[in-house]
């Protein structure tokens, strides 16, 4: 028998506890040994739950008895997490977590910790909720160079979105009913400003080259100055706005950002609505792949843990080789990174962006007082320079290639 602790008992926690009781018989399989939940750390009682028995309120008597191999940390944020984390891994005892904000910020520390202690420190759950996405990067593509790294990594956004995109709505109404069917948090800056989708990919970075992206460093974008006239302009060009997080290798240097992009329909992202989620990947030899799914919830980020905790229960005191360094990567400036740009300016000024970015693609959504158009690819910094000196923009929003 393998006895488990859940750090925090709430939407996650919860959830792990569900899912090992609802599916039992195949977990005990699958892990070769019976796994059952022996205490849940939180600061509330929970009378009357079916393991209302099994809460403790003090982390101690987890990390001191030698009977628990497996952690579930599904507390969240930086602070007691790192601090049980890290007890918990020097004490011998393998952590499954979802928390992206502790795996972003210390990943790299607790892999080595984990290393040294022979256990292990996983966190499938932590990018993509319910997707499979970290453990193939770490196992079934490592014979890969991957060179992109491109997803929709937030749920949350995606629906404003979709909301956006299908029913006309403005970001101020799509993101109220987001909240009221529970899909947005009261305060949604994280989700809506790109926080959390640029956390996830700092992950994935790390993962992809075996150094630590810093999340601090990634250039990053919300979805906020998304409005109703983008879409009119969106649905014309037959392409829609996605917040998309990506990496990728050019000529041996990386480039990491988040931030909107108009998809055109040759892209398989350009399909992914609602609250899923998807990670497109791009390797030297495989070539294209993707990975689909829930990428938010109770049980589908439960799932993705408790697949964890079979992984450490199937390998016992064994290391599972994580090629994740504490060297830092260095990331190059988006300032040299080429790209098409969709514009919108007012009328007017059309022989004047003709003149500035050269032969553009005229987009006409039907509004008066502007106009739209698409740039020739260019950098970054090129494109800044020239759109500085356009008298009549408005806007603009990035393009990506098919």
């Amino acid at each position: 028998m393998i006895s488990i602790a859940v750090l925090g008992y709430g939407t996650v926690g919860s959830g792990v506890v569900e899912v090992i009781e609802k599916n039992k018989d195949v977990i005990d399989r699958r892990a070769g040994e019976e796994i059952r939940v022996k205490y849940i750390l939180d600061l509330r009682d929970f009378p009357g739950d079916p393991y209302a028995d099994r809460v403790v309120h003090d982390v101690n008597v987890i990390l001191q008895d030698p009977e628990v191999s497996i952690i579930c940390e599904t507390m969240g944020g930086n602070e007691p997490a790192f601090t049980y984390s890290m007890q918990a891994l020097k004490a011998g005892k393998s952590v499954c977590t979802s928390n992206k904000e502790l795996v972003a910020n210390h990943g790299a520390e607790l892999i080595r910790t984990a290393k040294e202690n022979s256990c292990n420190y996983l966190f499938e759950a932590s990018v993509g909720g319910g997707i499979p996405i970290i453990r193939p990067l770490n196992a079934a593509l490592t014979a890969e160079r991957i060179e992109l790294i491109n997803g929709i990594l937030n749920g949350t956004t995606n629906y404003i979105l979709t909301r956006m995109a299908e029913e006309g709505c403005d970001f101020e109404a799509s993101l109220k009913e987001a909240q009221e069917k529970g899909y947005a948090e009261r305060n949604p800056e994280a989700d809506v400003e790109g926080y959390d989708a640029c956390r996830k990919i700092a992950i994935l970075a790390s993962l992809m080259t075996g150094k630590t992206a810093r999340y601090e460093e990634i250039y990053t974008e919300g979805i906020t100055k998304i409005t109703r006239e983008d879409f009119l302009y969106a649905h014309k060009m037959n392409q829609f706005i996605k917040l998309l997080a990506s990496v990728r290798e050019v000529d041996g240097k990386y480039y990491a950002m988040v931030a909107p992009f108009l998809i055109g329909e040759k892209n398989p992202l350009h399909s992914v609505n609602d609250v899923f989620n998807a990670i497109f990947i791009r390797g030297n030899t495989l070539g294209d792949s993707m990975y689909y799914g829930r990428g938010a919830g109770k049980l589908p980020t439960a799932s993705a843990v408790v697949s964890d905790v079979i992984d450490c229960a199937k390998h016992g005191r064994t290391h599972i080789l994580c090629l994740w360094g504490e060297e830092k990567l260095s990331l190059c400036s988006i300032d040299g990174a080429s790209r098409r740009f969709f514009v919108r300016a007012k009328k007017g000024c059309e022989e004047e962006a003709k003149k500035l970015f050269g032969e553009i693609e005229m987009v006409d959504a039907g509004l008066f007082e502007e106009f739209g158009f698409v740039t020739p690819s260019l950098t970054e910094k090129a494109f800044a320079e020239k759109c500085g000196a356009l008298s009549g923009f408005i806007s603009r929003i990035r393009v990506e290639g098919d």
